[in-house]
């Protein structure tokens, strides 16, 4: 299922992840929202076992008001030698302790500043900070609720029940050079993209696929695997339950 950490740092992030594409390898990532993390021993659950069972570390949020980028990836690269990758709701959301930033345009609506604004804001930022910055297609999608994401990005979701548009949306983003694409309903989404949205966009680009948003079960995260997606995305599942990664490691080796 996952690499060795040690293989995936020994080259550029979406690189590898192209490469377990092509392989057929699935990875889980877990979602840190530095407004979460009030000390370094809130991140302690890094350092167990089950913990290994983690392909790469997300960090960032749609709002992050009083967490420190660079203290909690600081933290963070301590507990791990996981890969460290950026997932940012604004141009602050920036340091030089991770190793890729998935430089997100939101394809799914029709706000400029979360299409290309943002992205003019961060530029010299990220190559000052020596960032390997990731193009990643973003797209939101309905998941039952209105979501931070939803509401900062300042853009509709695409319906959860029309992966026709889904596929187009990210064909578009393809032909517009993103190297992923990356569906999400949101942080505490009612339920996680369909299976048959994954899929419809897996059968529409050759690129990495991943899908976070409302996934609470270690069969949510494989249901996502099965249906096309490259990378599932955890967040509120861990923080919510300790024992959430456990159950995965289990699971997923019950499968293997």
């Amino acid at each position: 299922m996952n690499q060795d950490p040690s293989s995936i740092l020994s080259q550029r992030w979406i690189t590898a992840l192209e490469a377990d594409r092509a392989a057929g390898r699935k990875g889980l990532a877990v979602l840190v929202d530095p407004d979460k993390i009030k000390g370094e021993t809130d991140l302690d659950w890094m350092g167990d076992a089950s913990f290994q069972a983690v392909h790469t570390v997300l960090l960032g949020g749609s709002l992050v008001t009083e967490g420190s980028m660079d203290t909690v990836a600081s933290w963070i690269r301590g507990k791990t030698d996981k890969p460290i990758v950026l997932f940012p709701g604004s141009p602050s959301q920036l340091t030089s302790e991770a190793d890729a930033l998935l430089f997100l345009s939101v394809i799914s609506g029709r706000n400029p500043d979360a299409l290309i604004g943002k992205h003019v804001e961060a530029a010299t930022r990220v190559r000052e900070l020596g960032l390997d910055a990731v193009g990643c297609g973003y797209m939101l999608i309905d998941g039952g609720r209105t979501t931070t994401a939803h509401y900062m990005s300042g853009s509709l979701p695409i319906p959860g029940d029309k992966p026709d548009i889904a596929a187009t949306t990210a064909l578009a983003g393809h032909y517009l050079g993103q190297q992923c694409m990356y569906l999400d309903t949101g942080s505490g989404a009612e339920r996680p993209v369909s299976t048959e949205m994954i899929a419809a966009v897996n059968a529409a680009v050759p690129c990495p696929i991943i899908a976070g948003g409302g996934m609470t079960t270690p069969d949510a995260v494989m249901d996502a695997w099965a249906a096309g997606a490259d990378l599932a995305v955890v967040g509120s599942a861990v923080e919510q339950d300790p024992h959430f990664l456990e159950a995965f490691a289990a699971e997923s080796q019950r499968q293997d």
